[in-house]
C-alpha cells in the first residue's frame, strides 16, 4: 500500500522545561515517576494540500501538587497530502494517527533528551504510544 501523505519536514516549534528552584527541583526528582504523560495533536492547512500539524507532548503532575516542575515540546510536522484524499475521515487518520506514529520515535527521543538534561536522566515512559488504538478509541 503506497502512503497518501508525504511528511516534508519537522522541527521543534516549541520547548519548554520549567523548574522554579532548587527546592523543587529536589522534591521533582523523588516524585517524578508519578507524573503523567498527555498528547495533543492539532492541525492548521496551509495551503496546495500542506498541513501543519503539531503534536504537543506535556509531561506534568497533578494539578494540586504546589512544588512542580514544568515539561512540553510542540513538534511540528510539514505535510503534504495526496490530492485523492478529500474526504474528512480520511484526513483525521492521516493527522491523528498516521503522522504521529511515524515522527514519535524521534519526538520522544527529543523529549526524553529534554528532560535529562533538565536533570531527571533515567525517565522512561511504561507504554509506548499507540496511536492507530487511540485513533480507533477515538471513532467508537
Amino acid at each position: 500500500m503506497t502512503e497518501n501523505y508525504k511528511i516534508i519536514g519537522s522541527f521543534i516549534k516549541d520547548m519548554s522545561s520549567e523548574t522554579p528552584d532548587v527546592s523543587t527541583h529536589i522534591f521533582v526528582k523523588e516524585k517524578i515517576p508519578k507524573y503523567q504523560l498527555n498528547i495533543d495533536i492539532t492541525s492548521k492547512a496551509i495551503k496546495n494540500g500542506i498541513v501543519e500539524v503539531n503534536t504537543i507532548l506535556k509531561f506534568i503532575d497533578k494539578p494540586e501538587v504546589l512544588k512542580k516542575s514544568h515539561f512540553e515540546i510542540t513538534y511540528t510536522s510539514i505535510v503534504k497530502v495526496d490530492e485523492k484524499i478529500s474526504d474528512k475521515k480520511g484526513m483525521e487518520k492521516i493527522i491523528l494517527c498516521d503522522v504521529p506514529n511515524k515522527i514519535y520515535p524521534d519526538l520522544e527521543r527529543i523529549f526524553l533528551n529534554l528532560l535529562t538534561d533538565s536533570g531527571y536522566p533515567g525517565i522512561k515512559f511504561d507504554k509506548k504510544v499507540d496511536f492507530t488504538e487511540l485513533y480507533k478509541q477515538r471513532a467508537n
